[in-house]
C-alpha cells in the first residue's frame, strides 16, 4: 500500500542535526529572524558586561557573589564565543522544528491504520507537521460546521445579533380585531421559557425567550384577538429541509427551519416537528398569550405581516459568539442552516441556501484555503455530497486559532458532543474539537460514511496543535474509529518531545 506522507518542511531527522542545521536550517531561519536576534543578542551583550561590571567594582569576596560574578561571566563567554552561524544562536526555532520533528516521528506509523478514502493533517502553532492525504477530497461531516462558523464570525461579525418582532393592529377596549403577527429575523435559539429543552440529548443555551413577545400583548393592554397568529418568516426562502439530505436525515437530525423557529418547531406537549415553522411558531405564541390571559379566536397560520400594523415587542437574540458557542457544543444542525442564509441576507439580500454558499467559497477564497475538490453544499454537514480535504480544514483551524471559534468547541470529557469521549485520556480538558459523524445507507452504495474529528490540543508547553482526522469507508463501526481517535489523539500528548530552548543555548 502507498502512503502518501507529506513532512514539514523544516523536518532534520534524516540527516544528522549539526549537518542540517549548518547547511539548512540556520542560513533559511536566520534571514527572518536575524535582524530580531541582532537586537537581542546586542542587549544582552550590554547587560552581561554591565553585570560584570557591576560586580567587579564591588570588590565583594562573598561567596555568593563570587558566584554570582562566575555565572555572569561565564554567560558573556558563551554569547561572545558561539558562532555567528552556530545553531545555538536560535534555539527557539531550532526547539519547534525539533519538536513538531518528534511529533511526526510518533504520529506517522499510525498512517498505516488509515484506508485509500481518509485523511490526517496536523500542525503545531500553526506550521504544518505531517498529513496523510491531505489534498485528497473527503465528506467532512460535522465538522463542516467550524467552516460555517468561522465565516459567519468574519462576516458578520461576533457581536451581530437576531430580532424578532410582534406587530399588531389598533387595540380598542382590550381588543384587536384582525390578525396579529410575529415576524422571524433568523434567530434559531428563540424558545419558550416553559419548553422542556432540559429531556433534549444536548440542550440548548444561550436561548432567546419567546414569552418576552407574549408579554409584551399584556403590557399593551390586549385582552382578546379577534383575528388570527400570523408567523412570518419571510427574510428567508422557504426551503425548510435540503432535498438531497439522506434518508430519514429530514425533520428528524434537522429541519423544518426558516427564518422563525421556535423550539426547532417544536410544540409543548406534542411529540415531533411540526412541518411548517412559522405556523409551529405562531402556534406557541398563542399558547403562551392564552397562559396570560388573552383569548385568540382564530388560531394561528403563516403568512406575511401587515405594513400597517405597529411593533409593540422587541426580542434580541444573543451575540453571534455566543450563539456559534452552541451550535459547535451541541453539532446544532438548524442553527447551521440558519446561519448559512443569513450570511445571503448579510451579502445580497437574498436569505437563500444557494446565497449563503457563495459567501462561503468567496470568503475561503480569500483566506487562500486550497479549494481544488471542495464543495460545500450546505451548513450542517448532512448533505452525502459535501467534500473537503484535511488540508483545506486544518487551515481553517489555523486562521481561528484562539477565536470565539476555537473557544467555542467541545472540550474532550468535559462539554457537548465529547463529553463521554476520552474520559481515560491525559488530554480531557486539554482537547477541543468538532466532531463528525455521516452514515450511508445502503452500505454498499456512495457516498461513503464519515466519522471527523477537528480541532486543537494545549500542549504543555504553551503551544497549540491544530489537528483534522476523518475517515471515510462504506461502513466505520463505532469501535473502530474510537479506536483511531484515541491512538492518534494521545500521541499529541508527546509535545513537546524534543530538546528545549536551555539545552540548545550558547554554551
Amino acid at each position: 500500500m502507498r502512503v502518501d506522507v507529506v513532512a514539514s518542511p523544516l523536518r532534520y531527522r534524516r540527516a544528522p542535526l549539526f549537518l542540517l542545521v549548518g547547511l539548512a536550517i540556520v542560513p533559511a531561519v536566520g534571514l527572518l529572524v536575524g535582524q530580531r536576534w541582532l537586537d537581542a543578542e546586542a542587549d544582552r551583550y550590554d547587560n552581561s558586561r554591565a553585570a560584570v561590571a557591576e560586580l567587579e567594582e564591588g570588590g565583594n569576596s562573598d561567596p555568593i557573589d563570587s558566584s554570582a560574578r562566575s555565572i555572569a561571566a561565564a554567560a558573556q563567554r558563551a554569547v561572545l564565543g558561539t558562532s555567528l552561524l552556530d545553531y545555538r544562536r536560535m534555539p527557539e526555532p531550532v526547539a519547534d522544528v525539533a519538536n513538531a520533528d518528534r511529533l511526526a516521528e510518533n504520529i506517522e506509523p499510525l498512517f498505516g491504520f488509515l484506508n485509500q478514502t481518509s485523511c490526517f493533517a496536523v500542525s503545531a502553532n500553526g506550521a504544518d507537521v505531517t498529513t496523510y492525504q491531505g489534498q485528497l477530497p473527503v465528506v467532512p461531516a460535522s465538522t463542516l460546521k467550524l467552516v460555517v462558523a468561522a465565516v459567519a464570525i468574519e462576516v458578520l461579525g461576533p457581536d451581530y445579533t437576531f430580532k424578532t418582532t410582534v406587530r399588531i393592529p389598533p387595540v380598542v377596549d382590550g381588543v384587536i380585531d384582525g390578525d396579529v403577527f410575529i415576524v422571524g429575523g433568523g434567530d434559531p435559539l428563540l424558545t419558550a421559557d416553559d419548553y422542556p429543552i432540559e429531556n433534549d440529548l444536548f440542550p440548548a443555551f444561550n436561548t432567546t425567550s419567546l414569552d418576552v413577545l407574549a408579554d409584551a400583548f399584556v403590557a399593551n393592554g390586549v385582552e382578546r384577538i379577534n383575528g388570527t397568529v400570523i408567523g412570518d418568516g419571510s427574510r428567508y426562502d422557504d426551503e425548510f429541509v435540503v432535498e438531497a439530505w439522506g434518508n430519514g436525515v429530514a425533520f428528524n437530525n434537522a429541519g423544518p427551519y426558516g427564518a422563525l423557529l421556535v423550539n426547532d418547531s417544536r410544540l409543548r406537549d406534542r411529540s415531533g416537528v411540526q412541518d411548517d415553522p412559522n405556523i409551529a411558531a405562531a402556534r406557541e405564541l398563542a399558547r403562551l398569550l392564552s397562559s396570560r390571559g388573552v383569548r385568540v379566536n382564530n388560531g394561528w397560520a403563516s403568512g406575511r405581516a401587515s405594513t400597517l400594523a405597529e411593533v409593540i415587542g422587541t426580542v434580541t437574540s444573543a451575540p453571534l459568539g455566543d450563539i456559534v458557542h452552541e451550535m459547535l457544543i451541541n453539532s446544532d444542525n438548524n442553527t447551521a442552516e440558519m446561519l448559512l442564509k443569513e450570511l445571503g441576507v448579510a451579502d445580497s439580500g437574498q436569505g437563500t441556501r444557494v446565497a449563503g454558499l457563495g459567501v462561503i467559497d468567496r470568503t475561503l477564497a480569500e483566506w487562500g484555503i486550497p479549494l481544488d475538490g471542495v464543495q460545500v453544499l450546505d451548513g450542517s454537514g448532512l448533505h452525502p455530497q459535501n467534500a473537503f480535504t484535511c488540508q483545506a480544514m486544518l487551515q481553517v483551524l489555523q486562521r481561528v486559532r484562539g477565536s470565539v471559534v476555537a473557544t467555542g468547541l467541545p472540550i474532550a470529557g468535559e462539554t457537548g458532543t465529547l463529553r463521554g469521549e476520552f474520559l481515560l485520556s491525559p488530554l480531557v480538558g486539554k482537547l477541543f474539537a468538532k466532531t463528525g459523524a455521516l452514515g450511508n445507507p445502503p452500505v454498499d452504495e456512495p457516498p461513503l460514511a464519515s466519522k471527523a474529528l477537528a480541532g486543537y490540543v494545549d500542549a504543555d508547553d504553551g503551544s497549540i496543535l491544530e489537528f483534522v482526522l476523518i475517515l471515510n469507508d462504506n461502513e466505520i463501526a463505532d469501535e473502530t474509529y474510537l479506536s483511531l481517535w484515541q491512538v492518534f489523539v494521545e500521541r499529541f500528548d508527546s509535545y513537546p518531545a524534543g530538546p528545549d530552548t536551555a539545552e540548545l543555548a550558547p554554551r
